[in-house]
């Protein structure tokens, strides 16, 4: 048995409903943040984007507001939140920005930060982050530096960063070296989750972020888990009460890791479980639309539970239930057939040596004992690592 950390365990979520009604008028909910004096509120609800002013009003210093937003929630959103902003005597101006994970960039990093000093935007001023987590990791990181930190407000209009991203702090862009390794931790002033943008999302983009939501219930949450094996599809499907829920009780087991460790010391490694494989698996494809970050989360995440499983601490009844969970809501559980990408163990082995989690030259791996017991450790045969993914990369070549 490999050495590990005390295993760090999530505190039990609020109880979950065991059915839910479809209905568009279902409840406002509210998480909290506790960061002593940068607690934050994460709003959850449906069709809140349309009167979001006041919500967003509540937490200005100065009632103007830059909001940065991509092409793609700009032609859908933004008049939107325009609209609601004014009636609110909100001063605004937008900025648009190229959709994708490419715009998490030194280039657009350093062009969007002159837009906002031509804008002349002040330090008692805020940035709205409107976009998914390209968008607010970006947003997220200019707050940080510009005028050496001003506030700033997320709307995250993807479930992958209504559940993740968005809450949390971590801000950033991209370099050759990999996935998010510049940036800060820096907290918002308000999240604002509007599960009824996520009816405009093609359903692939809904299904990579339905992996960040299972990701929960596998390292922490059991109860969360055999929820998502009732309710996932309806979730998956566009089930507005079902995603209120799915967000809420996701953004509350992110919460309490937050509150526990902001800057991830410890226990807030275990919110990378698939992470070190997926990033490696990414990084591969170049960022590209081959492969967004859910998809590689979601087979990042089949990698260690195999890893886990091969090194005897998770059982083959687990990863059978996990798997058919996959299968049943449409996950993403093989390495994708991309043109012009050779998939090599090797090269994504060294990818992983350039994750920000490798600490005195070891990579660090977050595995599973069973469904909801997960735990970080750097105790792991670099023989296995490859042999795992030689495995997928040879399942891979057996669909072609």
């Amino acid at each position: 048995m490999p050495g590990t950390q005390p295993q760090q365990r999530f505190a039990k979520t609020m109880t979950i409903a065991s059915s839910l009604t479809s209905s568009s008028n279902a409840s406002e909910e509210r998480v909290r943040v506790a960061l002593d004096d940068r607690s934050y509120d994460i709003v959850i609800g449906g069709n809140l984007l349309e009167r979001c002013g006041p919500l967003i009003a509540d937490v200005l210093r100065k009632k103007r507001v830059a909001i940065v937003t991509d092409e793609t929630v700009a032609s859908l959103h933004l008049e939107t939140l325009q609209k609601t902003l004014s009636e609110n005597d909100i001063d605004h101006v937008s900025i648009t920005l190229p959709a994708g994970e490419k715009t998490k960039s030194f280039g657009h990093f350093e062009k969007l930060l002159n837009d906002l000093l031509d804008a002349r935007l002040g330090r008692d001023e805020a940035l709205i982050a409107f976009g998914g987590g390209v968008i607010g990791d970006l947003t997220g990181f200019a707050a940080a530096t510009l005028r050496r930190g001003v506030d700033f407000i997320q709307i995250p209009t993807t479930l992958l960063s209504q559940v993740d991203s968005s809450v949390g702090g971590k801000t950033g862009i991209n370099s050759r070296h990999g996935k998010n390794l510049i940036g800060a931790f820096y907290q918002p002033k308000l999240v604002i989750a509007d599960v009824t943008l996520l009816d405009s999302l093609p359903r692939r983009d809904v299904l990579a972020g339905y992996a960040e939501v299972i990701k929960y219930g596998l390292l922490g949450d059991f109860s969360f888990y055999e929820w998502l094996e009732e309710h996932g599809k309806a979730v998956v499907d566009g089930d507005i009460p079902a995603r209120i829920q799915a967000v809420k009780t996701s953004v509350q087991a992110k919460a309490r890791i937050v509150a526990q460790d902001e800057r991830e010391g410890g226990v807030r490694a275990l919110l990378n479980l698939g992470h070190t494989f997926g990033h490696a698996l990414e990084a591969e494809t170049g960022y590209g639309p081959d492969m967004v970050h859910g998809e590689g989360v979601a087979v990042g995440m089949l990698m260690a539970m195999d890893l886990s499983a091969k090194m005897g601490l998770i059982t083959g009844q687990d990863c059978t239930r996990i798997r058919s969970h996959y299968a049943e809501t449409g996950l993403m559980h093989q390495l994708p057939s991309i043109s012009g990408v050779q998939w090599h163990a090797g090269t994504l082995l060294d990818h992983m040596y350039q994750d920000k989690k490798v600490d005195k030259g070891k990579l660090t791996f977050i595995l599973m004992k069973a469904i909801g017991k997960a735990f970080t450790t750097q105790d792991v045969d670099e023989k296995s690592v490859l042999e795992i993914l030689n495995a997928f990369i040879n399942s891979s070549a057996g669909r072609s």
